[in-house]
C-alpha cells in the first residue's frame, strides 16, 4: 500500500487496512470539517449553541472563581485564539484555559474557563471568526482531565467512484477497522504541520542541545507549500543569518518567529534566550514533536512487523481503562508469561488497551519483540530516554507516558452520499464520528482515504 512521502517524514509509514480507499478532498470549505468536544460528564459543545443554561461540569449562576464558556472558532491556532481573547479582555492569558488543542483548519467548539470574570465583561469581545458562549460559573478551571473526546463531521468532497463503489469501499476499510478493533492510533498530521512539517525536527534539536540548530530550523527552514512571502523571509534568513534584516521583512503573521527575531536582533548568538521568548505551550510542542514522531515510528513498524494491534504481545504494555471508558496510563501491566491470558481477557473484555511508550527520561521501553522495534529505532535516530531531560530548559523536559495502539472509532455514521454540488460529475460523502482524547481525525480519514497526495486531500 502506498505512503506518501509526506507522511513517511512524520513517522507515519503503514496504513493499518488494506482495502483500497475512496479517495477525495477535505476542506474544500473550513466548514467541511468541523469539531465539537465532548466532556466526561457528556456534554458537547455545540458551534450553534442552543441551551447555555444547561448545567456543565456542574456550572451555575452564583459567581465563582472561573466563566465557563464555549468557545467556537473559524481558521484559529488555539495559542493566538487565547491571546487575542485575551488582549481584548485586557487580562493576562494565563487565566484561561483549555481542555484539548483544535485543528486550526477547521470550525470547532471547546470549553473554556476565565478566571475571575463576569458574563457582562464578555460582551465587549468582539474578535473576527472568534465567538465566546458564556454558561455560569464553576469552581476549577477546566483541563484535559474533563475532556472526553471529540465529534467530528467532515465531508469527503470531489470522489470519481460511484455511489455504489463509495459505499463499498468504505464497508470493507470499516469491516477491517472493526476486525481489529479500531484505528492505529498515530499523532495526526496537524500535530507536524502538513505545509511545514518541522515541529519534531526543532524538537530533536532542543532534547540534543542543540538549540542554534533548533532556532534556525523553526525560523528559516522554508516550506514548500508556505505562500511565497514567508519562504522568500525564511530563505532569507537562512542565506544571510541577518536577523535585524529579517524582523523587517517576515510577515506580521508570522507572529512566534518575530518574537524570537526581535531577540536574536540584540543578541544574535543567543538561541535558548530567543526560545524562551515562546510561551511555554508551544515551547512544550516542539519535543512533544518528536515524542509524537518516535510513536509513529514504533506504531508503523509494528504494523509492517505484522504484529497484532489488538492483542498484547509479551512485552507490550496494558493500560486499564476508567469508568467513562478512557485509557489510564498510569494504570498498566506488563504483558509476560504469567499474566498473557489475564491481559488479554481483559483486552477483550475492553478493560484494558494495548500500548506503546511515548518516550522521556523516566519512561521504560517495552519488552519482547516491541522493545526490539523501540530499540533499533531509537539507535537510528541516535537518542535515548534520558535525553528528554532537557538542563538548560527544564520546564519542557518530558517524563514520558504510555499511549494506546489504538482508539476506538465510536458512533460512525454516513449521513449523506450524493452528488458534490461545489463539484460537478463527482461525488461527496458526509460523515460523523467520535474519537476519545488524544486521538486525531485525519487518521482515521486516512484510512478511508487512502490519499496519495496528503497536501491536495486537505490533510
Amino acid at each position: 500500500m502506498y505512503v506518501s512521502k509526506l507522511e513517511k517524514s512524520i513517522g507515519i509509514e503503514a496504513y493499518a487496512t488494506s482495502s483500497p480507499g475512496i479517495g477525495g478532498v477535505i476542506r474544500q470549505h473550513i466548514e467541511d470539517f468541523k469539531v465539537e468536544e465532548l466532556l466526561v460528564d457528556g456534554s458537547k459543545a455545540e458551534i450553534n449553541p442552543k441551551n447555555l443554561k444547561r448545567k456543565v461540569l456542574g456550572s451555575s449562576e452564583k459567581i465563582n472563581h472561573y466563566l465557563l464558556c464555549i468557545l467556537v472558532k473559524r481558521r484559529w491556532d488555539n495559542l493566538l485564539a487565547v491571546k487575542a481573547i485575551a488582549q481584548q479582555l485586557n487580562i493576562n492569558s494565563n487565566r484561561i484555559d483549555i481542555a484539548g488543542i483544535k485543528d486550526t483548519r477547521a470550525l470547532t467548539a471547546q470549553f473554556i474557563t476565565i478566571e475571575d470574570i463576569s458574563k457582562e465583561e464578555l460582551e465587549k469581545l468582539k474578535v473576527k471568526e472568534l465567538k465566546l458562549y458564556p454558561i455560569g460559573y464553576i469552581r476549577n478551571k477546566i483541563s484535559s482531565y474533563f475532556l472526553y473526546g471529540n465529534s467530528f463531521h467532515v465531508k469527503i468532497r470531489k470522489i470519481t467512484h460511484s455511489k455504489s463503489e463509495i459505499k463499498k469501499r468504505l464497508k470493507h476499510v470499516l469491516k477491517e477497522l472493526k476486525e481489529i478493533g479500531g484505528a492505529p492510533n498515530f499523532f495526526g498530521h496537524q500535530r507536524f504541520g502538513t505545509r511545514r512539517p518541522i515541529t519534531h525536527l526543532v524538537g530533536k534539536a532542543l532534547i540534543k542541545g542543540n538549540f542554534k540548530k533548533a532556532a534556525m530550523l523553526f525560523l528559516a527552514e522554508p516550506g514548500g507549500y508556505e505562500n511565497p512571502e514567508s519562504r522568500e523571509s525564511r530563505k532569507f534568513l537562512k542565506e544571510t543569518l541577518n536577523f535585524k534584516q529579517a524582523l523587517k521583512i517576515f510577515p506580521k503573521k508570522l507572529f512566534y518567529e518575530r518574537l524570537m527575531l526581535k531577540h536574536l536582533s540584540k543578541k544574535p548568538k543567543d538561541f535558548l534566550g530567543a526560545f524562551k521568548r515562546l510561551p511555554l505551550k508551544l515551547r512544550r510542542l516542539f519535543p512533544q514533536a518528536y515524542q509524537a514522531y518516535l510513536f509513529n515510528k514504533f506504531l508503523s513498524n509494528r504494523i509492517k512487523r505484522k504484529v497484532t494491534l489488538k492483542k498484547a504481545e509479551i512485552g507490550d504494555y496494558a493500560v486499564n481503562v476508567d469508568l467513562s471508558g478512557l485509557p489510564t496510563p498510569k494504570n498498566y501491566k506488563i504483558t509476560n508469561e504469567k499474566t498473557f491470558v489475564e491481559v488479554n481477557r481483559a483486552i477483550l473484555a475492553g478493560k484494558m488497551f494495548p500500548a506503546i511508550p511515548l518516550i522521556g527520561f523516566k519512561q521504560k521501553l517495552s519488552q519482547g519483540i516491541q522493545g526490539e522495534i523501540e530499540r533499533q529505532i531509537l539507535e537510528e535516530e541516535n537518542v535515548s530516554p534520558e535525553n528528554f531531560k532537557i538542563k538548560e530548559m527544564p520546564e519542557i523536559s518530558l517524563r514520558g507516558n504510555l499511549r494506546t495502539i489504538l482508539t476506538p472509532i465510536e458512533n460512525f455514521t454516513i449521513n449523506e452520499l450524493s452528488k458534490d454540488a461545489a463539484n460537478p460529475s463527482k461525488n461527496m460523502v458526509e460523515l460523523t464520528f467520535q474519537l476519545q482524547r488524544g486521538s486525531y481525525a485525519t487518521v482515521v480519514l486516512r484510512e478511508l482515504m487512502k490519499p496519495r497526495n496528503l497536501l491536495t486531500a486537505g490533510f
